[in-house]
Protein backbone atom coordinates (compact mmCIF):
# COMPACT_ATOMS: atom_id res chain seq x y z
CA UNK A 1 0.00 0.00 0.00
CA UNK A 2 1.28 3.44 -1.01
CA UNK A 3 0.08 6.83 -0.24
CA UNK A 4 0.20 9.82 -2.73
CA UNK A 5 -0.56 13.35 -1.99
CA UNK A 6 -3.67 15.26 -3.36
CA UNK A 7 -1.90 17.59 -5.45
CA UNK A 8 0.78 15.14 -7.07
CA UNK A 9 3.64 16.41 -6.87
CA UNK A 10 5.20 14.02 -3.25
CA UNK A 11 6.63 10.71 -4.17
CA UNK A 12 4.27 8.25 -3.46
CA UNK A 13 5.45 6.57 0.13
CA UNK A 14 4.60 3.87 3.34
CA UNK A 15 2.46 4.48 5.89
CA UNK A 16 4.68 4.53 8.56
CA UNK A 17 6.44 7.52 6.65
CA UNK A 18 3.42 9.18 5.99
CA UNK A 19 2.40 8.77 9.48
CA UNK A 20 5.64 11.16 11.12
CA UNK A 21 5.25 13.21 8.07
CA UNK A 22 1.60 14.85 7.96
CA UNK A 23 0.98 16.92 5.31
CA UNK A 24 2.92 16.14 1.95
CA UNK A 25 5.89 18.28 1.10
CA UNK A 26 4.08 19.66 -1.70
CA UNK A 27 0.93 20.93 0.77
CA UNK A 28 -1.38 18.03 -0.19
CA UNK A 29 -3.29 15.29 1.87
CA UNK A 30 -2.00 12.08 1.91
CA UNK A 31 -4.79 9.07 0.44
CA UNK A 32 -3.94 5.58 -0.62
CA UNK A 33 -2.98 4.97 -4.33
CA UNK A 34 -6.42 3.05 -4.38
CA UNK A 35 -8.76 2.27 -1.36
CA UNK A 36 -8.73 -1.17 -0.16
CA UNK A 37 -11.74 -3.21 -1.41
CA UNK A 38 -13.95 -5.01 1.57
CA UNK A 39 -15.94 -8.00 0.45
CA UNK A 40 -18.86 -9.65 1.33
CA UNK A 41 -17.27 -12.68 2.72
CA UNK A 42 -15.09 -10.17 4.75
CA UNK A 43 -18.38 -8.35 5.71
CA UNK A 44 -19.71 -11.69 7.57
CA UNK A 45 -16.34 -12.45 8.94
CA UNK A 46 -15.77 -9.13 10.58
CA UNK A 47 -19.81 -8.60 11.96
CA UNK A 48 -18.91 -10.97 15.44
CA UNK A 49 -15.27 -9.07 15.82
CA UNK A 50 -14.18 -7.29 19.35
CA UNK A 51 -13.34 -3.74 18.00
CA UNK A 52 -9.95 -4.75 18.69
CA UNK A 53 -9.89 -8.06 16.10
CA UNK A 54 -11.94 -5.47 13.42
CA UNK A 55 -9.56 -2.81 14.00
CA UNK A 56 -7.14 -5.36 13.19
CA UNK A 57 -8.59 -6.44 10.17
CA UNK A 58 -9.55 -3.06 8.41
CA UNK A 59 -6.06 -1.53 9.39
CA UNK A 60 -3.98 -4.13 8.19
CA UNK A 61 -5.85 -3.36 4.77
CA UNK A 62 -3.81 0.29 5.12
CA UNK A 63 -0.63 -1.15 6.91
CA UNK A 64 1.83 -3.65 5.58
CA UNK A 65 5.16 -1.76 6.54
CA UNK A 66 4.43 -2.87 10.71
CA UNK A 67 5.04 -6.78 10.87
CA UNK A 68 1.26 -8.05 10.87
CA UNK A 69 1.98 -9.71 14.89
CA UNK A 70 3.19 -6.11 16.02
CA UNK A 71 0.22 -4.33 14.23
CA UNK A 72 -2.15 -6.62 16.13
CA UNK A 73 -0.57 -6.12 19.78
CA UNK A 74 -1.05 -2.36 18.81
CA UNK A 75 -4.64 -2.87 18.03
CA UNK A 76 -5.41 -5.13 21.17
CA UNK A 77 -3.32 -2.50 23.56
CA UNK A 78 -5.07 0.29 22.02
CA UNK A 79 -8.84 -0.70 22.25
CA UNK A 80 -9.66 -2.46 25.45
CA UNK A 81 -12.47 -1.80 27.24
CA UNK A 82 -11.00 -0.74 30.35
CA UNK A 83 -9.52 2.48 28.09
CA UNK A 84 -13.30 3.68 26.81
CA UNK A 85 -15.23 3.30 30.33
CA UNK A 86 -15.30 6.59 31.45
CA UNK A 87 -18.91 7.20 30.99
CA UNK A 88 -21.42 4.73 30.08
CA UNK A 89 -24.92 4.66 28.72
CA UNK A 90 -26.08 1.49 27.08
CA UNK A 91 -24.68 -1.51 25.80
CA UNK A 92 -22.65 -4.62 26.15
CA UNK A 93 -19.91 -3.42 28.80
CA UNK A 94 -17.19 -4.85 26.97
CA UNK A 95 -17.84 -2.79 24.01
CA UNK A 96 -15.97 -0.11 22.99
CA UNK A 97 -18.16 1.84 20.74
CA UNK A 98 -22.19 0.68 22.46
CA UNK A 99 -24.70 1.47 20.35
CA UNK A 100 -27.53 3.10 22.24
CA UNK A 101 -31.07 2.37 20.20
CA UNK A 102 -32.83 5.60 20.39
CA UNK A 103 -36.20 4.40 18.86
CA UNK A 104 -36.51 1.95 15.68
CA UNK A 105 -33.72 2.21 13.36
CA UNK A 106 -32.83 5.07 15.44
CA UNK A 107 -29.49 4.79 17.36
CA UNK A 108 -26.52 6.82 19.18
CA UNK A 109 -22.41 5.12 18.25
CA UNK A 110 -21.49 6.00 21.94
CA UNK A 111 -17.36 7.21 20.62
CA UNK A 112 -16.74 9.44 23.56
CA UNK A 113 -15.90 7.45 26.72
CA UNK A 114 -12.65 7.42 26.26
CA UNK A 115 -10.38 9.37 28.65
CA UNK A 116 -10.67 12.87 27.49
CA UNK A 117 -14.77 12.13 26.87
CA UNK A 118 -14.91 13.08 23.01
CA UNK A 119 -14.94 10.65 19.73
CA UNK A 120 -11.21 12.00 19.14
CA UNK A 121 -10.07 9.76 21.56
CA UNK A 122 -10.88 6.81 19.38
CA UNK A 123 -8.17 7.62 16.80
CA UNK A 124 -5.85 9.52 18.93
CA UNK A 125 -5.04 6.52 21.20
CA UNK A 126 -4.32 4.36 18.38
CA UNK A 127 -1.99 7.29 16.75
CA UNK A 128 0.09 7.66 20.41
CA UNK A 129 0.91 4.18 20.22
CA UNK A 130 2.04 3.92 16.50
CA UNK A 131 4.00 6.89 17.16
CA UNK A 132 5.88 5.27 19.79
CA UNK A 133 6.09 2.38 18.10
CA UNK A 134 7.73 3.67 14.87
CA UNK A 135 10.06 6.10 16.27
CA UNK A 136 11.13 3.49 18.85
CA UNK A 137 11.92 1.18 16.18
CA UNK A 138 13.41 3.97 13.91
CA UNK A 139 15.48 5.82 17.09
CA UNK A 140 13.68 8.83 16.53
CA UNK A 141 11.72 11.43 18.03
CA UNK A 142 10.13 13.65 16.94
CA UNK A 143 7.72 17.29 17.96
CA UNK A 144 3.81 17.38 17.12
CA UNK A 145 2.40 20.15 15.88
CA UNK A 146 -0.89 21.25 15.66
CA UNK A 147 -4.44 23.22 16.25
CA UNK A 148 -7.78 22.15 17.77
CA UNK A 149 -11.36 23.85 18.05
CA UNK A 150 -12.12 21.95 21.25
CA UNK A 151 -11.07 18.00 21.58
CA UNK A 152 -8.44 16.90 19.28
CA UNK A 153 -5.88 19.39 21.63
CA UNK A 154 -6.46 17.17 24.88
CA UNK A 155 -7.36 13.63 23.07
CA UNK A 156 -3.54 14.37 21.08
CA UNK A 157 -2.20 15.69 24.84
CA UNK A 158 -3.75 12.67 26.63
CA UNK A 159 -2.62 10.02 23.85
CA UNK A 160 0.79 11.59 23.83
CA UNK A 161 2.16 12.23 27.30
CA UNK A 162 4.88 10.72 29.16
CA UNK A 163 5.46 8.92 25.26
CA UNK A 164 9.54 8.65 24.63
CA UNK A 165 10.66 10.47 22.07
CA UNK A 166 7.50 12.81 22.05
CA UNK A 167 6.50 16.37 22.48
CA UNK A 168 3.40 17.97 21.48
CA UNK A 169 2.66 21.55 20.70
CA UNK A 170 -1.02 22.62 20.35
CA UNK A 171 -2.35 25.60 19.50
CA UNK A 172 -6.01 26.39 20.16
CA UNK A 173 -7.80 29.86 20.09
CA UNK A 174 -7.60 32.34 22.83
CA UNK A 175 -10.66 31.69 24.97
CA UNK A 176 -13.28 30.05 22.49
CA UNK A 177 -13.03 27.08 23.90
CA UNK A 178 -15.09 25.29 26.64
CA UNK A 179 -13.93 26.03 30.70
CA UNK A 180 -14.13 22.26 30.59
CA UNK A 181 -12.04 22.00 27.54
CA UNK A 182 -9.67 24.54 28.48
CA UNK A 183 -8.54 22.42 31.70
CA UNK A 184 -8.37 19.56 30.04
CA UNK A 185 -5.76 20.79 27.96
CA UNK A 186 -3.81 23.58 29.93
CA UNK A 187 -3.85 21.29 33.48
CA UNK A 188 -1.49 18.67 32.62
CA UNK A 189 1.80 19.23 33.78
CA UNK A 190 3.71 16.55 31.83
CA UNK A 191 7.27 18.28 30.60
CA UNK A 192 6.44 17.36 26.86
CA UNK A 193 3.15 19.24 26.40
CA UNK A 194 3.36 22.71 25.14
CA UNK A 195 0.10 24.51 25.17
CA UNK A 196 -0.35 28.14 22.89
CA UNK A 197 -3.06 29.88 23.21
CA UNK A 198 -3.73 32.07 19.79
CA UNK A 199 -5.25 35.23 19.42
CA UNK A 200 -8.02 34.58 16.78
CA UNK A 201 -10.21 31.80 16.06
CA UNK A 202 -9.57 28.23 15.26
CA UNK A 203 -9.02 28.89 11.21
CA UNK A 204 -5.62 31.35 12.41
CA UNK A 205 -4.66 28.59 14.62
CA UNK A 206 -4.67 26.04 11.58
CA UNK A 207 -3.66 28.24 9.23
CA UNK A 208 -0.50 29.38 11.46
CA UNK A 209 0.42 25.02 11.93
CA UNK A 210 -0.13 24.90 8.02
CA UNK A 211 2.52 27.82 7.03
CA UNK A 212 4.64 26.35 9.73
CA UNK A 213 4.34 23.09 7.62
CA UNK A 214 5.27 24.58 4.53
CA UNK A 215 8.17 25.61 6.00
CA UNK A 216 10.46 22.36 4.69
CA UNK A 217 13.56 23.10 6.20
CA UNK A 218 12.53 23.95 9.63
CA UNK A 219 9.77 21.04 9.46
CA UNK A 220 12.98 19.01 9.27
CA UNK A 221 15.42 20.34 11.34
CA UNK A 222 12.91 20.13 14.23
CA UNK A 223 11.17 16.76 13.33
CA UNK A 224 7.33 18.02 13.28
CA UNK A 225 4.67 15.76 13.34
CA UNK A 226 1.01 15.98 12.70
CA UNK A 227 -1.55 14.68 14.78
CA UNK A 228 -4.50 16.75 13.47
CA UNK A 229 -6.89 15.04 10.90
CA UNK A 230 -4.51 16.01 8.31
CA UNK A 231 -2.87 12.93 9.84
CA UNK A 232 -3.97 10.05 7.29
CA UNK A 233 -3.74 8.26 10.45
CA UNK A 234 -6.48 9.29 12.39
CA UNK A 235 -8.29 9.27 9.73
CA UNK A 236 -7.65 5.23 9.09
CA UNK A 237 -8.58 4.79 12.56
CA UNK A 238 -11.80 6.37 12.89
CA UNK A 239 -13.01 4.19 9.43
CA UNK A 240 -12.97 1.55 11.94
CA UNK A 241 -15.86 2.79 13.64
CA UNK A 242 -18.43 3.16 10.58
CA UNK A 243 -18.01 -0.46 10.46
CA UNK A 244 -18.27 -1.03 13.79
CA UNK A 245 -21.62 0.89 14.09
CA UNK A 246 -22.99 -0.89 11.07
CA UNK A 247 -22.80 -4.28 12.76
CA UNK A 248 -24.43 -3.08 16.12
CA UNK A 249 -27.63 -1.05 13.23
CA UNK A 250 -27.80 -3.94 11.05
CA UNK A 251 -29.15 -7.65 11.57
CA UNK A 252 -27.75 -8.71 8.15
CA UNK A 253 -25.03 -7.59 5.70
CA UNK A 254 -27.99 -7.22 2.82
CA UNK A 255 -29.18 -4.03 4.81
CA UNK A 256 -27.77 -0.87 4.02
CA UNK A 257 -27.07 2.51 7.19
CA UNK A 258 -26.93 6.20 6.98
CA UNK A 259 -24.08 7.97 9.29
CA UNK A 260 -25.02 11.55 10.60
CA UNK A 261 -21.90 13.18 11.78
CA UNK A 262 -21.75 16.70 13.41
CA UNK A 263 -19.17 18.58 10.64
CA UNK A 264 -16.68 21.14 11.19
CA UNK A 265 -13.07 19.95 9.90
CA UNK A 266 -14.80 17.09 7.63
CA UNK A 267 -12.40 14.55 8.95
CA UNK A 268 -14.85 12.32 10.77
CA UNK A 269 -17.08 12.23 8.06
CA UNK A 270 -14.21 11.93 5.41
CA UNK A 271 -13.72 8.36 7.29
CA UNK A 272 -17.40 7.29 6.40
CA UNK A 273 -16.51 8.29 2.36
CA UNK A 274 -13.45 6.28 2.88
CA UNK A 275 -15.26 3.20 4.34
CA UNK A 276 -17.97 3.73 1.81
CA UNK A 277 -15.50 3.65 -1.04
CA UNK A 278 -14.09 0.46 0.48
CA UNK A 279 -17.62 -1.03 0.54
CA UNK A 280 -19.38 -0.46 4.00
CA UNK A 281 -23.17 -0.44 2.75
CA UNK A 282 -23.74 2.83 3.46
CA UNK A 283 -26.77 4.68 1.90
CA UNK A 284 -26.11 8.23 3.19
CA UNK A 285 -23.52 10.29 4.56
CA UNK A 286 -25.66 13.04 6.94
CA UNK A 287 -23.19 16.01 7.06
CA UNK A 288 -24.71 18.83 9.83
CA UNK A 289 -22.74 21.69 10.60
CA UNK A 290 -23.86 24.57 13.17
CA UNK A 291 -24.15 28.73 11.64
CA UNK A 292 -20.87 27.91 10.43
CA UNK A 293 -22.21 26.24 6.84
CA UNK A 294 -19.39 26.37 4.57
CA UNK A 295 -20.02 22.79 3.99
CA UNK A 296 -23.38 22.37 3.69
CA UNK A 297 -23.36 25.56 1.05
CA UNK A 298 -20.79 23.29 -0.90
CA UNK A 299 -22.87 20.31 -1.33
CA UNK A 300 -26.22 22.13 -1.98
CA UNK A 301 -24.97 24.71 -4.45
CA UNK A 302 -21.04 23.60 -5.81
CA UNK A 303 -19.31 26.71 -4.02
CA UNK A 304 -16.62 26.34 -1.27
CA UNK A 305 -16.28 29.76 0.00
CA UNK A 306 -14.31 29.63 3.21
CA UNK A 307 -15.15 32.72 5.69
CA UNK A 308 -12.77 34.92 7.19
CA UNK A 309 -12.39 35.55 10.76
CA UNK A 310 -14.32 38.10 10.89
CA UNK A 311 -17.61 36.07 9.37
CA UNK A 312 -17.18 32.59 11.62
CA UNK A 313 -19.46 32.66 14.16
CA UNK A 314 -18.73 31.67 17.88
CA UNK A 315 -21.70 29.08 18.79
CA UNK A 316 -22.94 26.68 21.25
CA UNK A 317 -21.07 23.81 19.29
CA UNK A 318 -17.65 25.62 19.48
CA UNK A 319 -15.75 22.16 18.18
CA UNK A 320 -17.36 22.89 14.83
CA UNK A 321 -16.74 26.82 14.35
CA UNK A 322 -14.62 26.25 11.53
CA UNK A 323 -14.54 28.24 8.25
CA UNK A 324 -11.89 26.09 6.59
CA UNK A 325 -11.98 22.26 6.44
CA UNK A 326 -8.33 20.99 5.84
CA UNK A 327 -9.74 17.38 5.19
CA UNK A 328 -12.71 18.34 2.89
CA UNK A 329 -9.78 18.39 0.29
CA UNK A 330 -9.70 14.72 0.17
CA UNK A 331 -12.83 14.03 -0.75
CA UNK A 332 -12.77 17.09 -3.20
CA UNK A 333 -10.07 15.21 -5.09
CA UNK A 334 -11.94 12.03 -5.39
CA UNK A 335 -14.63 13.97 -6.64
CA UNK A 336 -12.37 15.56 -9.60
CA UNK A 337 -11.80 12.16 -10.39
CA UNK A 338 -8.36 12.01 -8.87
CA UNK A 339 -7.07 14.60 -10.75
CA UNK A 340 -3.97 16.24 -9.03
CA UNK A 341 -4.21 19.42 -11.12
CA UNK A 342 -7.14 20.28 -10.71
CA UNK A 343 -6.69 19.71 -6.84
CA UNK A 344 -3.82 22.46 -6.97
CA UNK A 345 -5.48 24.65 -8.99
CA UNK A 346 -8.61 24.75 -6.59
CA UNK A 347 -6.74 24.92 -3.13
CA UNK A 348 -4.19 27.94 -5.44
CA UNK A 349 -7.71 29.82 -4.82
CA UNK A 350 -8.42 29.15 -1.35
CA UNK A 351 -4.92 29.40 -0.07
CA UNK A 352 -4.74 32.58 -1.74
CA UNK A 353 -7.92 33.86 0.42
CA UNK A 354 -10.49 33.50 -2.23
CA UNK A 355 -13.51 30.38 -3.47
CA UNK A 356 -14.13 28.25 -6.22
CA UNK A 357 -17.84 26.95 -7.99
CA UNK A 358 -17.69 23.29 -9.13
CA UNK A 359 -21.35 23.61 -10.08
CA UNK A 360 -20.05 23.87 -13.81
CA UNK A 361 -17.99 21.38 -14.15
CA UNK A 362 -18.56 17.80 -15.32
CA UNK A 363 -17.65 16.27 -11.92
CA UNK A 364 -20.37 18.19 -9.83
CA UNK A 365 -22.97 15.97 -11.99
CA UNK A 366 -21.30 13.09 -9.89
CA UNK A 367 -21.48 14.60 -6.77
CA UNK A 368 -24.61 12.85 -5.28
CA UNK A 369 -23.04 9.48 -6.09
CA UNK A 370 -21.02 10.03 -3.26
CA UNK A 371 -24.55 9.98 -0.59
CA UNK A 372 -23.67 12.95 0.98
CA UNK A 373 -26.61 14.50 2.08
CA UNK A 374 -26.27 18.32 4.50
CA UNK A 375 -28.39 20.12 6.64
CA UNK A 376 -27.93 23.16 9.32
CA UNK A 377 -28.17 23.54 12.96
CA UNK A 378 -28.70 27.01 15.01
CA UNK A 379 -28.59 27.61 18.67
CA UNK A 380 -32.00 27.68 18.98
CA UNK A 381 -31.74 24.34 17.26
CA UNK A 382 -29.36 22.39 19.18
CA UNK A 383 -31.16 24.23 22.93
CA UNK A 384 -34.54 22.40 21.89
CA UNK A 385 -32.51 18.88 20.27
CA UNK A 386 -31.16 18.69 23.52
CA UNK A 387 -34.61 18.72 25.34
CA UNK A 388 -36.19 16.72 23.22
CA UNK A 389 -34.01 13.76 23.46
CA UNK A 390 -33.61 14.21 27.16
CA UNK A 391 -37.64 14.51 27.83
CA UNK A 392 -38.24 11.57 25.36
CA UNK A 393 -35.29 9.00 26.31
CA UNK A 394 -33.81 10.22 29.39
CA UNK A 395 -30.39 10.65 27.64
CA UNK A 396 -28.46 14.21 28.15
CA UNK A 397 -26.08 14.75 24.25
CA UNK A 398 -23.50 17.62 23.88
CA UNK A 399 -24.43 20.61 21.59
CA UNK A 400 -22.38 18.95 18.72
CA UNK A 401 -24.38 15.58 18.94
CA UNK A 402 -27.45 17.51 18.87
CA UNK A 403 -26.72 19.25 15.64
CA UNK A 404 -25.99 16.08 14.38
CA UNK A 405 -29.41 14.17 15.70
CA UNK A 406 -30.74 17.43 14.73
CA UNK A 407 -30.41 17.21 10.81
CA UNK A 408 -30.37 13.38 11.03
CA UNK A 409 -34.39 13.40 11.42
CA UNK A 410 -34.54 15.39 8.41
CA UNK A 411 -32.94 12.45 6.51
CA UNK A 412 -34.56 9.24 7.42
CA UNK A 413 -35.88 6.76 5.69
CA UNK A 414 -37.87 3.77 5.73
CA UNK A 415 -36.14 0.53 6.63
CA UNK A 416 -32.68 2.23 6.76
CA UNK A 417 -31.26 2.25 9.92
CA UNK A 418 -30.14 6.22 10.60
CA UNK A 419 -26.34 6.13 13.08
CA UNK A 420 -25.97 9.37 14.81
CA UNK A 421 -21.67 9.71 15.83
CA UNK A 422 -21.91 10.98 19.54
CA UNK A 423 -18.67 12.88 20.09
CA UNK A 424 -18.37 14.31 22.94
CA UNK A 425 -19.69 13.89 26.52
CA UNK A 426 -22.45 16.45 27.88
CA UNK A 427 -20.19 17.50 30.84
CA UNK A 428 -17.74 19.44 28.26
CA UNK A 429 -20.47 21.78 27.77
CA UNK A 430 -21.81 22.81 31.21
CA UNK A 431 -22.93 26.21 30.00
CA UNK A 432 -24.98 24.92 26.88
CA UNK A 433 -26.69 22.23 29.10
CA UNK A 434 -27.62 24.58 31.80
CA UNK A 435 -29.29 26.37 29.31
CA UNK A 436 -31.06 23.95 27.62
CA UNK A 437 -32.39 21.48 30.82
CA UNK A 438 -31.17 23.94 33.49
CA UNK A 439 -28.92 21.09 34.89
CA UNK A 440 -25.65 20.35 34.26
CA UNK A 441 -23.84 17.12 33.81
CA UNK A 442 -22.55 14.28 35.74
CA UNK A 443 -18.81 14.13 35.77
CA UNK A 444 -16.25 11.06 35.96
CA UNK A 445 -15.26 10.91 39.88
CA UNK A 446 -11.67 11.77 38.32
CA UNK A 447 -12.33 14.88 36.36
CA UNK A 448 -13.74 16.79 39.66
CA UNK A 449 -12.79 20.19 39.78
CA UNK A 450 -10.33 20.07 36.70
CA UNK A 451 -11.14 23.49 36.26
CA UNK A 452 -9.70 24.48 39.60
CA UNK A 453 -6.31 22.83 38.71
CA UNK A 454 -3.10 25.39 37.76
CA UNK A 455 -3.59 26.35 33.58
CA UNK A 456 0.12 26.02 31.68
CA UNK A 457 -0.63 28.14 28.34
CA UNK A 458 1.65 30.63 26.65
CA UNK A 459 -0.83 33.23 24.30
CA UNK A 460 0.89 34.53 21.36
CA UNK A 461 -0.54 35.77 18.35
CA UNK A 462 -1.36 33.19 15.67
CA UNK A 463 2.25 34.18 13.73
CA UNK A 464 4.34 30.92 12.00
CA UNK A 465 7.50 32.92 12.94
CA UNK A 466 6.55 33.46 16.61
CA UNK A 467 5.77 29.41 16.55
CA UNK A 468 8.25 28.80 15.01
CA UNK A 469 10.73 30.46 17.78
CA UNK A 470 8.56 29.21 20.37
CA UNK A 471 9.56 25.45 19.30
CA UNK A 472 13.09 25.66 18.29
CA UNK A 473 13.69 27.12 21.84
CA UNK A 474 12.25 24.28 23.65
CA UNK A 475 13.12 21.37 21.46
CA UNK A 476 16.70 20.49 22.36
Amino acid sequence: MRYISTRGNAPAQSFCDILLGGLAPDGGLYLPETYPQVSRADLDAWRSLSYAELAFAILSRFIDDIPAADLKAICDQTYTAETYCFSRHGGDPAEVTPATRLDDGFFLLELSNGPTLAFKDMAMQLLGNLFEYVLEKRGESINILGATSGDTGSAAEYAMRGKHNVRVFMLSPHGLMSPFQRAQMYSLPDANIFNIAVTGMFDDAQDAVKAVFNDAAFKAKYKIGAVNSINWGRVAAQVIYYFKGYFAATKSNDEQVSFAVPSGNFGNICAGHIARMMGLPIAKLVLATNENDVLDEFFRTGVYRPRGTAETAVTSSPSMDISKASNFERFVFDLVGRDASVVRQLWAKVDAGGSFDLSAMPCWQNAAKYGFVTGKSTHADRLATIRQVFERYGRMIDPHTADGLKVALQFRDPGVAMVVLETAQPVKFEATLQEALSRGAERPAALDGIEQLPQRVEVMAPDAEAIKRYIAQRVV
